[in-house]
């Protein structure tokens, strides 16, 4: 064995940790010291404290609220709900009968593939089976049941047994990893505003109101909110899903990327005096 090469990864932090830690604080502050001293990088910190959080973090500090759930009718048509599985854009859909506490199964978009193709079409049998879950699950054991079970979707319920909300394998992934970047992500070297060639804009729901006001040549108020996003949310008055867009000054803007706790991407498009749009 070459005596100059260098120790592995596994072996330098082993050396930085020969000092056994007593508690959790006391690992992150292990792991703090190997980033300091180059010996962890800023991406494998992360994950490895991600990691670490995951086993406090219940799914209800995840989950995607009731209220922001996409939900399917058991009796609706297909010819009536496919329009809305194609605008969202999800690839699995939680579908109720009656009331939306009682779902009964879960809609994968690629199987209604089946419903183009096959002259005879059962919307009850081609649903797979929902997964429940209590809000109060942590998510390290959530992900080893996803893993095991080989299910991306479950359904989160309260204490009487009524719909809390619905978390998925990237919820809880992301916890882990970071944000999984999608077509309407940006990177973090990028500009705040961003044209795309149909002369409509993609801005970050961080960009100050003054920065977007100089871009726009508008006039968007700044006393009770600083960020674009802020001023959105506070004109729906509650979290905007995915898709749904608001008028302000002549100016409509989409949410095109949102979690359950804030805005990220806005879509944003001038609209002409004799444009339909709802003002907020």
């Amino acid at each position: 064995m070459d005596e100059t090469a260098k120790p592995s990864l596994l072996e330098r932090l082993s050396q930085l940790m020969l000092r056994e830690p007593e508690d959790r604080q006391q690992l992150v502050g292990l792991l703090h010291s190997a980033f300091e001293r180059h010996i962890l990088d800023g991406d494998a910190l992360s994950m490895i404290e991600g990691v670490l959080q995951v086993s406090e973090t219940r799914v209800a500090d995840v989950m995607i609220p009731r209220s922001q759930m996409d939900m399917i009718d058991v009796e609706q048509a297909p010819e009536d709900f496919v329009p809305f599985v194609i605008e969202t854009a999800h690839s699995r859909f939680p579908v109720y009968e009656g009331n939306r506490d009682n779902v009964i199964g879960i809609l994968l978009a690629k199987d209604l593939l089946r419903f183009y193709a096959e002259e005879s079409f059962d919307f009850r049998d081609m649903l797979r089976p929902a997964v429940f879950v209590p809000e109060s699950k942590r998510l390290n054991v959530l992900l080893k049941e996803f893993r095991a079970n080989r299910n991306h979707i479950a359904i989160v319920v309260d204490e009487y047994g009524g719909v809390a909300g619905l978390v998925t394998i990237e919820d809880v992934i992301e916890q882990i990893i970071g944000d999984i970047e999608d077509e309407f992500d940006f990177d973090e070297t990028e500009d705040n505003i961003l044209a795309d060639r149909n002369g409509r804009f993609r801005v970050k729901a961080v960009t100050e109101i003054g920065d977007f006001n100089a871009h726009f040549d508008t006039a968007f108020p700044d006393h009770d909110h600083d960020t674009v996003g802020g001023l959105v949310l506070a004109r729906f008055g509650r979290m905007p899903k995915r898709g749904e867009s608001v008028l302000i000054d002549g100016m409509a803007l989409q949410v095109i990327r949102a979690d359950s706790r804030k805005i990220h991407t806005l879509l944003v498009e001038r609209r002409s005096p004799a444009s339909p749009a709802k003002e907020a």
